[in-house]
């Protein structure tokens, strides 16, 4: 490989030009949301970032004749590792211009790192947080991705499947349902959960934003119990579920972030964020000192679709009808809002539930996204 060399990001000014390739990358690319370049750089600083509490990472930057063709963080969340007793790598950040050969060393220098420090698997890729650009995009390029998920180009599923990899778990799938179209299934939504309301007593409420720390405290008693059922489950630590869902305090509008209760039982959480992602796509990450005139007049604009990135249900309560009142009053207040269609993202097709909840409702899979293991 002629002129090619992967060098470990260490100063400030590598890890910008670690954190500022994808723009070279995507550039033309109509669907990409560049992130917030001032939180990117937070995230990846050692001294700052919230994965570091617990875990440890490295970047890497690949380069050929004095220009930057790819990128790869090697990370290992040692809370999550202990948690389950096993010895994995997470990679991710995982971009690279349309070259098998920079792929292939770019793969070849995570799984090095990872065996030189005692590791036995590769798993990925993820942004270091499991929630953020979660695996690759498989299928789905008619329109740029909701918050949290990721957009990848089209040749990086050869390139990680050529190098063994085999997909860790089924594809995960982004529902979208237009909100102004259907209107006599939500109709029928809006009976069945009469009809459910008729014979039980849940109640639904929204969340208090004053005590955010407070609510995030009540999802962590139902986040384990309801998803542990899932293939390859690994199980929610109360930190790092509080450092996912701290900035959405300042994201959510109360009645979109819904609680189900049976006689003062917490047995429900169904959240919707406004999908900032509508606005962000067009601030190129504030870079530039002039990307904050752009955000002084998009600021004033509303999303059209909100996002919903998870339905728990604690699993006694199954088959009760909680599950089509939640969606039932979400609609509802989504469509008063405003909104003219919701994604419901990311949700796994070998969840026995969930997807047949999004189906039951009308929603239809707009994108699909796989995350690979590889054993080393």
């Amino acid at each position: 490989m002629q002129n090619l060399d992967i060098r470990r990001a260490e100063t400030r000014r590598e890890l910008r030009q670690f954190a500022t390739f994808p723009w070279k990358l995507y550039k033309d690319d109509p669907l990409w949301v560049p992130p917030l370049l001032k939180d990117r750089m937070k995230f990846l600083d050692a001294s700052r970032g919230s994965f570091f509490e617990h875990g440890k990472a490295e970047f890497f930057i690949a380069w050929r004749n004095g220009r930057r063709v790819g990128t790869i963080c090697c990370a290992i969340d040692e809370k999550a590792n202990q948690t389950v007793n096993k010895k994995e790598c997470v990679f991710g950040f995982f971009e690279c211009v349309n070259d098998a050969e920079i792929a292939q060393s770019l793969l070849d220098q995570a799984s090095l790192w990872a065996k030189v420090h005692g590791m036995e698997s590769l798993y990925g890729p993820f942004n270091l947080d499991y929630e953020d650009a979660y695996g690759v995009l498989i299928d789905g390029r008619d329109r740029p991705p909701a918050i949290l998920c990721g957009h990848t180009t089209a040749y990086y599923r050869e390139f990680i499947e050529g190098y063994g990899f085999k997909p860790a778990r089924g594809e995960n799938l982004a529902f979208a349902r237009d909100l102004n179209s259907g209107l006599d299934e939500f109709e029928e939504l809006n009976r069945f959960a009469a009809r459910v309301n008729e014979r039980k007593n849940f109640t639904i409420r929204s969340a208090d934003l004053s005590h955010w720390k407070e609510e995030v405290d009540n999802v962590y008693e139902l986040i384990n119990p309801c998803l542990a059922h899932l293939p390859g489950f690994e199980p929610w630590q109360p930190e790092a579920l509080q450092e996912l869902m701290a900035p959405f305090v300042d994201l959510a509008e109360a009645d979109l972030i819904l609680f189900a209760e049976d006689r003062g039982k917490l047995v429900g959480f169904f959240p919707a964020l406004p999908n900032f992602n509508e606005i962000l796509i067009h601030l190129n990450g504030l870079r530039y000192p002039w990307d904050y005139l752009k955000a002084l007049r998009y600021a004033r604009q509303k999303p059209k679709s909100a996002s919903i990135k998870s339905v728990l249900v604690l699993p006694e309560y199954w088959g009760s009808g909680v599950a089509i009142m939640l969606f039932a009053e979400m609609i509802k207040r989504l469509r008063a809002a405003g909104y003219e269609w919701v994604d419901m993202s990311l949700t796994s097709d070998d969840n026995p539930r969930t997807p047949a909840l999004a189906e039951r409702v009308g929603a239809q899979v707009y994108k699909r996204y796989q995350v690979y293991r590889k054993i080393l």
